[in-house]
């Protein structure tokens, strides 16, 4: 399984990157500027083939990939000789006028924004399957009793129903979640159904510094129906079937599902459980085991909501599409915002070990459900990354996309080409940082894959 979700997760990868790259190699060829190579992947290619004067290639390491435009050898000259520019020779990179190299420089990006605008057109454009959980809450602090949340502070109570935070409307938690995430240490106005009666709170999202993201303190609620149980599992052994209704655990009434986390906190070897089958109450004992201090795996999901989306016509997919995106393309720059407030940067940055891992987890995850859900489930993420992607290589450091557009713009506002040794050391502190950045975030990832 884990083989299977790395090699869905590298294929997911290198679609992006192909989007990424081929955005500056077709940019390149459209202002005149020669490209040398064309390659997905890093490394000694184990593949390439010249077409035209392309040199078409896949490397050795499947993540990442480059276009390499034609005018290093000029630059490196120029560098080594001392002189004031680089020679203006008619086909490589400095050979062209700034503007040009800004178009080129920005292309990658802006293929990658509209990937992901065209990806998220068509699958609201055909619609897809929804698996969420009910609008209706469980207060953390009732799970984990002794701690204290938001959610309780501004008056909030296991069993409300959360109808409208701000000017959203809420009809399921996933709802409540986007808008709770997205909003950390802000008033919230929040809307809610208790029993017959409608209140107005407010309440305001602490940040979570494992993620970035805002959190109150609550769990969805959802009745502790079964709904799919994994064969030869310990629940599967103990004979619970989908469709059962779980009434008891060790004594304990189980009113909503994640009633369970409290359970199993205390890894009891043996759960007692009540349960009901056709009108028919019922008793069995689950055996568990735990290993290396780990959760124990029941093996039983319960029913969650499912809803299709309304089907978009082309124009209003497009439409869709591009609000989505931007959306997304918001959400991450606040998120960006987050990474100088104290949060923890081994779990908030991902670098490609981890990015592979939860592609390849989130098709696998998906595709176990159904082929649509798995389709359109990988395909919102790759669009995810594809928008990160994008915001990353915008920014203005050396060596990104973003850092080369400053050095061009400078280039342009000063009049006159930059000499070879400024673009070098801009260069060489773009790299030392770009390295500096993958070392932490691949040992975040492994810290990451060491608590799964």
């Amino acid at each position: 399984m884990l083989v299977a979700k790395i090699v869905l997760g590298l294929l997911g990868l290198g679609i992006v990157v192909f989007i990424h790259e081929l955005g500056h190699f077709l940019a390149a060829r459209l202002v005149g500027i020669d490209v040398e190579a064309f390659s997905i992947g890093w490394g000694k290619p184990i593949f390439k083939k010249k077409m035209g004067n392309v040199e078409y290639r896949i490397g050795m390491f499947p993540i990442g990939g480059y276009c390499k435009m034609r005018g290093e050898n000029e630059f490196q000259e120029a560098y080594e000789k001392m002189e004031k520019e680089i020679p203006p020779v008619k086909g490589t990179f400095y050979g062209t006028s700034p503007a040009r190299r800004i178009i080129v420089s920005f292309a990658g990006p802006f293929f990658n924004l509209l990937f992901a605008v065209l990806v998220l057109a068509v699958i609201w454009g055909i619609g897809f399957e929804v698996h969420t959980l009910d609008n209706r809450i469980v207060l953390a602090s009732d799970v984990n009793p002794g701690e204290r949340y938001p959610a309780g502070e501004a008056g909030l109570m296991t069993g409300d129903r959360i109808v409208k935070i701000g000017n959203t409307a809420i009809t399921n938690y996933r709802d409540i979640q986007e808008v709770i995430t997205a909003n950390p240490e802000k008033n919230l106005a929040v809307t809610v159904e208790r029993d017959d009666a409608v209140l107005e709170l407010t309440v305001r999202p602490e940040l979570d510094k494992t993620t970035g993201a805002g959190k109150i303190g609550v769990y969805y609620w959802a009745d502790p129906v079964v709904g799919m149980v994994t064969p030869e599992s310990p629940a599967s052994i103990a004979g619970i079937e989908a469709g059962d209704r779980i009434l008891k655990v060790n004594g304990k009434e189980l009113p909503y599902t994640v009633g369970m986390f409290a359970i199993l906190r205390d890894q009891p070897p043996v759960l007692t459980v009540e349960y009901e089958r056709n009108g028919v109450l019922r008793n069995t004992d689950i055996i568990l085991s735990y290993g290396n201090g780990q959760a124990a795996d029941v093996g039983m999901s319960y029913q969650t909501l499912r809803y299709h989306t309304p089907s978009y016509s082309p124009l209003g997919a497009l439409v869709k599409g591009a609000q989505e995106t931007w959306k997304t393309f918001v959400v991450s720059l606040k998120s960006l915002a987050l990474l100088f407030r104290g949060i923890d940067l081994t779990q908030a940055v991902s670098g490609p070990i981890r990015i592979t891992y939860m592609v390849g987890d989130v098709a696998a995850e998906s595709f176990g459900q159904s082929i649509g859900t798995g389709l359109s489930a990988t395909a919102n993420f790759l669009a995810l990354i594809s928008i990160a992607l994008c915001i990353m290589n915008l920014l203005p450091l050396p060596i990104l996309d973003g850092g080369m557009i400053l050095l061009f713009i400078i280039e342009i506002v000063k009049g006159h080409p930059l000499r070879p040794k400024t673009i070098y050391a801009f260069q060489t502190v773009g790299v030392v940082l770009i390295f500096g950045l993958m070392i932490f975030a691949v040992f975040g990832d492994i810290l990451f894959l060491a608590r799964r």
